[in-house]
């Protein structure tokens, strides 16, 4: 039988999971390489080895966490290729994938507010540039960065 305080440490890591799910819907809704499972998994690894950390070894827990951004830096790596012509995809699905694992960490350490907001501002991150006034601002910088190479290169 479990004990009440293993319910809660089950309980951080449904939470955690729920909310890397989230992100990662997002991720793949948008057609990226790392989408709900793996968004979902990194939060559950995250918020298990903290809960973990933090409840059966107090005096350590600060090592665990080193640990995991550690690890999922590693893994971001992995997601961050260079094209032929020099551009880099995957950087913000990377980015996307370490502040998850923030997510993981601040759920299994029990700040669980701090790691639903965290959630919004990251969901909010990745929309901002789909908001109408955002992308009108972006295609306008677009179309004045386009003309300036333009006219250096008739000079």
């Amino acid at each position: 039988m479990l004990q009440f305080s293993e319910w809660a440490l089950i309980g951080r890591m449904a939470l955690a999971t729920g909310l890397g799910y989230a992100i990662g819907f997002e991720r793949e809704w948008r057609g990226k390489p790392a989408g709900e499972r793996t968004f979902a998994l990194i939060a559950l690894g995250a918020a298990g080895f903290t809960a973990i950390g933090v409840e059966g070894f107090p005096a350590s827990a600060e090592k665990v966490i080193a640990g995991v951004v550690t690890g999922v830096g590693f893994l971001g790596a992995g997601l961050i290729f260079r094209e032929a012509t020099g551009g880099i995809l995957g950087l913000t699905t990377a980015a996307s994938a370490w502040a998850v694992a923030a997510v993981g960490v601040l759920i299994g350490s029990g700040a669980f507010l701090s790691g639903i907001l965290s959630t919004l501002l990251v969901l909010f991150i990745l929309e901002l540039n789909r908001l109408p006034l955002i992308r009108r601002f972006l295609a306008q910088q677009r179309r004045e960065r386009d003309r300036g190479v333009d006219q250096d290169d008739e000079g």
